[in-house]
């Protein structure tokens, strides 16, 4: 099983992940703009941004793929049994749901209901606890 699908030019260095979880980001908020426009929450003004904003940032992945020769369909890693980590081209719409969802659909509908996140940090060497953290998370596409 592979996991990670190899770029053309493995020696890209950081860009291929770093252009990875910018491509997921932006599908995801692309997936936010989808949602508010059918439940009729975007002006057509906001719409207009919206999707001109998207596109724009799609065009500079692709050039940053172009820069550093790595094949955009790269970016969606396949993690095995888990799935991709973005949905195959023209395979998923928001709210709909599908075979088997990729992480950014799991990602998308769980910004649509909300979630939190609790828990306690604890970092130590040699029996010292030397940083404690309390994270609290809400993660929602929805205003608090």
């Amino acid at each position: 099983m592979q996991a990670i699908s190899k770029s053309k030019n493995s020696d890209s260095g950081l860009a291929p992940l770093l252009l990875t979880v910018v491509e997921l980001i932006r599908q995801l908020m692309e997936a936010q703009v989808i949602r508010r426009m059918d439940a009729g929450n975007l002006s057509d003004y906001e719409l207009d941004r919206a999707a001109e904003s998207l596109r724009q940032l799609e065009q500079q992945i692709v050039k940053l793929c172009e820069i550093f020769d790595i094949d955009p369909s790269d970016l969606n890693i396949n993690l095995g049994e888990i799935g991709t980590l973005l949905p195959q081209s023209g395979g998923y719409y928001p709210g709909e749901t599908s075979n088997q969802p990729s992480i950014l659909e799991l990602l998308d509908r769980l910004l649509n209901t909300g979630v939190v996140v609790e828990g306690d940090l604890d970092l130590g060497l040699a029996q010292l606890s030397l940083v404690h953290a309390k994270l609290r998370l809400v993660l929602t596409s929805k205003p608090l």
